[in-house]
């Protein structure tokens, strides 16, 4: 198996060379496609360098900031392209350990489409946090699985993998969430399309080196979307009735 690992970077040359090296060695056969938006401290050119001494590692650079969905589509599409059997979804601040990536890539083998890296499952954890932030984020799961009937207890986790098959069916280009509403996005829609979805535990811990970029939009546009994604499926479901009546 083909295994592509899409890394979407913005200002993260702090990281990037520890990750890019952690990665090859979790996945000696693996590729990695680093989407780059264009960050000013030179990330692109680090992950360039570190390419050459590493091998099979690919810059996508792209003109300017254009948002977490927005380049992992951009990524499906060119490992679609490239004939990958998998690909990868990965922050690339050390948050997710690279480590768990055998454990996240092998499900796939068994004829699962989503592998989702869970901190809600048994033996996930989230160390770092707060409690409040931790009520926000499992709040938001528990919102997301009771409007959405996901059946999935993180569907907003940012580690993960996808069959190429699966992505094959989703229409990326109406794909409409541009932050980490993408998550539970792509989770919904690959429910829709009757993927097989399996949850393992990961340890998700903060970045010590570089800024983060979660902020108070990217939850808000994930609540709205999960509430307007909500309401069509309510919708769906009436005029099924309706039609059956």
């Amino acid at each position: 198996m083909r295994v592509l690992v899409v890394l979407p970077t913005y200002n993260e040359a702090a990281n990037i060379e520890n990750v890019l090296a952690r990665v090859r060695e979790a996945l000696p056969d693996g590729h990695v496609l680093i989407v780059d938006d264009n960050s000013p401290d030179g990330t692109a050119d680090l992950a360039e360098k570190a390419g050459e001494s590493l091998g099979n590692v690919e810059i996508l650079r792209r003109s300017g900031k254009q948002g977490l969905g927005s380049a992992y589509r951009a990524g499906f599409r060119w490992g679609i392209d490239a004939g990958f059997d998998a690909m990868v979804e990965m922050d690339s601040d050390m948050s997710h350990d690279p480590a768990d990536l055998p454990r996240l890539v092998a499900p796939l083998e068994e004829g699962y489409e989503l592998v989702i890296g869970s901190r809600y499952v048994r033996g996930g954890s989230i160390p770092d946090w707060s409690m409040v932030r931790r009520l926000v984020s499992r709040g938001g799961n528990i919102y997301a699985d009771a409007v959405l009937g996901l059946g999935v207890k993180d569907s907003t986790a940012g580690f993960r993998a996808y069959a190429a098959t699966l992505l094959r069916r989703i229409d990326l280009d109406s794909v409409r969430a541009g932050s980490y509403g993408f998550q539970v996005e792509m989770t919904y829609r690959a429910l829709r399309v009757g993927a097989r979805i399996k949850e393992v535990p990961i340890r998700f811990v903060d970045r010590e080196l570089g800024t983060s970029k979660m902020s108070t939009y990217t939850v808000v546009e994930a609540l709205a979307l999960v509430s307007w994604w909500g309401l069509e499926r309510v919708a769906a479901a009436l005029r099924r009735r309706a039609g059956s009546g």
